[in-house]
């Protein structure tokens, strides 16, 4: 409780009236007497917090509020945003000379990886927005809490990732370690995350997922990445965008081009909603066709997506339809 100064109690209570008796009466004496001790009393009152309906546990108005500790809203990224993604490196930023390339509006990085490290905090000096990716429907064995999966958690191998599995996305624990995820991300700072194979349903899991099954996961991270204050994204997974559009804040699509199924996400476009768009052509990094770029950049669909093209390890290498080709500094 802010208690009041004595020159705020005072501007509150107002100033004394000034009272004259006529001189020679008794009556005027008496009258202006008690007049005194009537105003003495209400004032001791006031000063008690007793006066005029104010209560023991009440405080008179402050001219500033007290400073809140509630968290920001969370962010909404706008359609066109500039972006890179590296996830197969860690990014560096140096403290004395703090500069990022390429010069975009949003880093999209691996949660992990960044554990521990101010490459966040560097980026939101630089005015940077930072997406952190994890897995959220695949076992990856190298993850630091990845003994918290149970056996009858995992899948089938994943196609070309022999050490991944599917994760039952309706099991208990696997949703315990994706909030555990998800906290994380909170306090390490991020702005959004980026949950990776939420679309088992599409490929042989082992597990008999479901389409209903990644509706239902999608929302179920939506909800608690919105409890964290963090946006979140649908990565890939186009037969379920129109079911989980209102949960999520942006797409982040690979290969949309390359599969002919950029219009499956103009929903997102519609809505003022950014698809974050990667294609992976041949000769990348640096010995891309010129055709090959044309082909990702003008696909049919995609003309307003952010598009980027990189190497298949998501490394710091990108180049943009414009022809730009940049290299982030990295740990190496």
């Amino acid at each position: 409780m802010v208690v009041a100064t004595d020159d705020n109690a005072s501007a509150a209570r107002g100033q004394k009236p000034h009272f004259v008796p006529k001189s020679g009466s008794r009556l005027y004496t008496r009258v202006f007497l008690y007049a005194i001790a009537g105003i003495l009393i209400v004032a001791l009152a006031l000063g008690l917090g007793l006066g005029f309906g104010l209560k023991h546990d009440e405080c008179p108005p402050t001219t500033s509020p007290l400073p809140s500790s509630t968290p920001s809203a969370v962010w909404k990224p706008a359609v066109g945003s500039s972006w890179q993604i590296i996830l197969s490196q860690k990014v560096e930023i140096d403290s004395n000379n703090p500069i990022v390339r390429p010069d975009v509006d949003v880093f999209d990085i691996d949660l992990f990886v960044h554990q521990n490290s101010s490459v966040i905090a560097s980026l939101h000096k630089l005015g940077k927005k930072v997406i952190c990716y994890f897995s959220a429907g695949s076992y990856e064995p190298y993850r630091p809490d990845s003994s918290r999966f149970l056996k009858s958690d995992l899948g089938a191998q994943m196609d070309g990732w022999p050490d991944e599995r599917w994760l039952n996305l309706r099991s208990t624990s696997v949703r315990e370690v994706m909030v555990s995820r998800i906290s994380l991300a909170r306090d390490m700072g991020c702005d959004a995350i980026d949950p990776d194979n939420v679309d088992g349903y599409e490929n042989d899991n082992g597990l008999d997922l479901t389409r209903e099954d990644s509706i239902d996961f999608v929302a179920f991270l939506a909800g608690k990445a919105k409890e964290k204050k963090l946006a979140i994204g649908l990565k890939n997974a186009n037969d379920i965008v129109t079911d989980v559009l209102d949960a999520v804040q942006f797409s982040v699509n690979e290969q949309c081009a390359e599969y002919s199924a950029c219009e499956s996400f103009a929903p997102f476009i519609e809505a003022g909603k950014p698809v974050f768009h990667i294609e992976y052509p041949s000769g990348a990094p640096e010995k891309i066709a010129t055709a090959d770029s044309k082909s990702a950049c003008s696909a049919k669909g995609a003309s307003r997506f952010s598009t980027v093209l990189k190497s298949e390890n998501l490394d710091s290498w990108v180049e943009y339809c414009d022809g730009r080709t940049v290299k982030t500094d990295v740990v190496s």
